[in-house]
This record gives structure tokens, sequence and C-alpha cells, in this order.
């Protein structure tokens, strides 16, 4: 019995059975394990994660209130107090703390790009995915618009559209979100051209699968992966954008605080304060720096030939 106990051990043992095993992780298990091997990636990771936290918990984590100014967050000359141990970073030209609105600005900047984006792309997921779907008519209009929108001056629009309608933080969401979708509409577009021709496509329409269910069911998971990716690196081009905007004026209105108009406030004071633009500046600089380091280790881990 021990000797036929032994051998079945050892035969088990020898089958491809459990390698297979091994070797059958998910999609999503194999990106994950890769991604944790980038050490570039898991930084951008990490202070993304911190930036998120700091975003969340602004109402445990900022010292102060970002609208409260204290009389003695300015010298007797009027002038903003340089980093103390009372204000970490110091105070800005009325005597609020500097350190408390970068906290609160972090949150409106991520959450506008993070919306505008959500919009952005989920119209490119349709627009793109019924012109490559569909096919046809529909496939030449879309892609001839969409042509038309590249062709547009982005920024100078941004600036009309923000003029004509009033500050807020919807305006600036709305006037980021509707010229984004044209590029990754695009690319999208080709995405779904070639996973319509794929054989599990072909037997869900041989079933007799509706063309809605094929592409909900079938299509949009294989797209998901460079969804992700576009939306990770889309990310740091909204936060420039709505900077962009609150430094000209015409984004997020004050004293709503956002790292945009905090520059566009330590402009006039560079040289007495320049603390007061030099840390919006680090921190924008910082958030785009650490999502184009994780959307390119997403891009790397959610590519099948990278894993190859």
């Amino acid at each position: 019995m021990s000797e036929i106990s032994v051998s079945e051990r050892r035969l088990r043992e020898s089958s491809p059975v459990p390698q297979m095993a091994l070797r059958q992780r998910s999609y999503w298990g194999d990106a994950w394990a890769m991604l944790l091997r980038d050490r570039v990636a898991l930084v951008g990771g990490v202070l993304v994660l911190v930036m998120f936290v700091l975003s969340a918990g602004a109402d445990f984590l900022a010292p102060y209130d970002p609208l409260k100014q204290f009389p003695e967050g300015l010298t007797a000359r009027g002038a903003p107090i340089a980093p103390n141990s009372q204000f970490l970073l110091g105070t800005d030209n009325i005597g609020r703390d500097i350190l408390s609105r970068l906290i609160w600005g972090g949150r409106i900047s991520l959450t506008v790009s993070f919306v505008a984006n959500i919009f952005s792309i989920g119209l490119a997921i349709v627009v793109g995915g019924a012109a490559g779907f569909l096919r046809g008519g529909i496939d030449t209009l879309v892609m001839r618009s969409v042509d038309i929108a590249l062709s547009l001056p982005t920024l100078v629009l941004q600036i009309a559209l923000s003029t004509v309608l009033p500050p807020s933080i919807g305006t600036v969401i709305l006037v980021i979100s509707i010229f984004a979708w044209a590029y990754p509409a695009r690319v999208f577009r080709g995405q779904v051209l070639a996973i319509r021709e794929r054989a599990f496509v072909e037997s869900a329409r041989s079933i007799g699968a509706s063309e809605l269910r094929i592409f909900v069911r079938h299509v949009l998971p294989q797209l998901l992966p460079t969804v992700v990716v576009y939306f990770t690196i889309r990310v740091p081009t909204a936060i420039l954008t709505e900077a962009s905007l609150s430094f000209l004026g015409l984004g997020v209105p004050p004293p709503t605080p956002s790292w945009g108009n905090m520059i566009l406030g330590g402009s006039q004071l560079y040289r007495q304060a320049p603390w007061f633009f030099i840390f919006p500046g680090l921190c924008i600089m910082a958030a785009v720096l650490s999502f184009n380091l994780l959307g390119d280790g997403l891009r790397d881990a959610l590519d099948p030939r990278e894993r190859r």
C-alpha cells in the first residue's frame, strides 16, 4: 500500500495539471503581478494613493479651514508669513494657511479631472464603439466628426467657452470634457474593429445573440484594458487644463482653492513670497508625473505583447 501511495504521489507531482493550474491565472491577475514588478509604476501609484487619501480626508487632515484668514498670518506690513512651526508651508496674501489650501485644492483639482474624464471617456466609448462595431455610413459620419473635432483649436475654444459661461466647477468640467473625447474615440474605434472580427464574437452572432448584447457582453470587456490606460493617461491633461483655466481666472472661482488659482494669487508676490506659488506648482508637477508613471505601467501590464 505504501509503495502504491508513493508511486501515485510521484505521478501526480510529475503530471502537468498542477503546472497548468499555476499558469491559469486571470488576465487581471497577470496584469497586477506585472505591475507589482514595475518599481517606477509603483512609485507613481503610491503618489496617486497619497493624493487621494489627502483629498478624501481633507476635512480631517487639513490643519486649518482653507478659507480662514489669520491675523497672525500676515506681517506688520501685511505681507505673507514664511513657512514656520504654526504654518508649515507659510500663508498667502490674506493670511490663509497654504498647506490647508493645497490639500483642499487637491480635492477640487482631482475631482474636476476625474469627473471630466468620466464624461469624455464615456462619450468616446459610445462614439468610437458605435463607429467600429456598426461600420458603414455611421462609421464614416462619426470619423469625419472626429476629424473635425481634432482640428479645432482646443485651448482657444475652452477659453472662449469659459468666458461665456458663468465661472463654476461645473463649467470647468463641461469645458474639459466636451473637447477631450475625440482622440480616445478614434483609438477605441480601432480596437473595436479588431475585436469584432474575433472568433468569440462570430460564435455569439451565430447562436442568435443581438448586436447590442454582443457589444455589451463581449466587446466592451475586451475594450476595458484600453479604457483604463487612457483614463489614467488623460487625467494629467485634465489637471493641467483646469490649472491653466484657473490661472487665467476662468476656472474654479475664488475663494474656493485650486492649484491653478493659487498660482495666480502667488504670481503677484513671487519676489516677496515665492512659496505662495512654488508649492502649488510642485503639487501640479507631482500629480501629473505620478499619473503618467502609473499610466505607463498600466499600459505595459495590460498589453499582452509585453507578457510574452
